[in-house]
């Protein structure tokens, strides 16, 4: 099981959100501090935000949320996936708000699960690895999601990237929006549809890792098509599978059982909003719903393997 922190501002966690006055003043300090720093070194003369600013306000509260649902979450997973969309938004303390979650999840027992869907040319595919991969000053993420569209060329040095960090990437094959039939689906002039190409793309790119397991490079999956995991699986049967789609976008984790075919650690089902807002459906104390759905997600892909 695999928990998605896209923190929305508008849905924070009221315990969270409001978390204790002196806690809070130091965070907004911290953040304000290191952003001041930055603009010291840039020279540029402007006076940074000050510490009550909106955005280290918001970056405060993001913290305290995505940090209280690890706290919640951990026991039933195996990851966490922060959407970095979420955090790049608020600038300098967003980012820093995320190195602060990454580093709560490592402390949890978790990996690290980038979902920044980056693809480029060559050169800059080699920066976005070092930036999500890399030591410190990169993220130091166990894995990242990949875009394919630009080739084979350009997920290469990505892949080359993670796998030098001992890590891996997800390369999105079939995602879970609706939209994704505009474009994933579409057939190529040889017949089959676009989708199955870059499933044989991640296959070979996978070949090239060490070990006789499962692959370092593995396939991004929606859960809300599983009509195609069979097939999936049938063209990439050494990747792992990230699952995501399920409960706020539909998917089902009973419907998933082709992509744990090679056996549990095949598939990692991933679900966001349907654990961080379990609380909204269920009623009670947000982190302990989360923690029960978190639970009950993990033992129904457990079932399935």
């Amino acid at each position: 099981m695999v928990v998605g922190i896209d923190p929305d501002p508008a849905r924070l966690w009221p315990a969270a959100a409001g978390r204790a006055p002196q806690a809070r003043a130091r965070l907004v300090q911290a953040l304000a501090a290191a952003d001041e720093a930055a603009h010291g070194l840039a020279g540029t003369g402007a006076a940074p935000p000050s510490a009550g600013s909106a955005r280290f306000e918001a970056a405060a509260a993001i913290l305290a949320h995505s940090l209280a649902l690890i706290d919640a979450a951990a026991p039933a997973c195996v990851a966490a996936k922060p959407q970095l969309a979420f955090f790049e938004q608020l600038g300098a303390p967003g980012w820093l708000a995320l190195e602060c979650v990454c580093t709560r999840a490592r402390a949890a027992g978790l990996l690290v699960l980038a979902d920044a869907k980056r693809g480029d040319v060559p050169s800059t595919a080699e920066a976005y690895a070092r930036a999500l991969a890399g030591p410190a000053p990169g993220l130091g993420a166990d894995a990242f999601t990949a875009n394919p569209l630009l080739g084979r060329d350009a997920l290469a040095p990505l892949v080359d990237g993670a796998r030098a960090a001992h890590g891996g990437v997800f390369v999105l094959v079939r995602t879970s929006n609706p939209g994704a039939a505009d474009v994933l689906d579409l057939p190529l002039a040889t017949g089959e549809p676009l989708w199955e190409r870059l499933a044989a793309i991640v296959d070979e790119l996978g070949a090239g890792g060490a070990g006789g397991g499962l692959a370092d490079v593995g396939a991004v999956a929606g859960a809300t098509v599983p009509e195609h995991l069979a097939r999936m699986r049938d063209l990439m049967p050494r990747a792992p599978f990230l699952l995501p789609g399920i409960g706020a976008q539909g998917g089902a984790v009973e419907a998933l059982a082709p992509a744990f075919a090679p056996g549990r650690a095949a598939g990692l089902v991933t679900a966001s909003r349907s654990i961080a807002n379990a609380h909204e459906q269920h009623g009670g104390d947000p982190a302990a719903a989360a923690r029960r759905e978190a639970e009950r997600l993990r033992a129904a892909a457990w079932a399935l393997a």
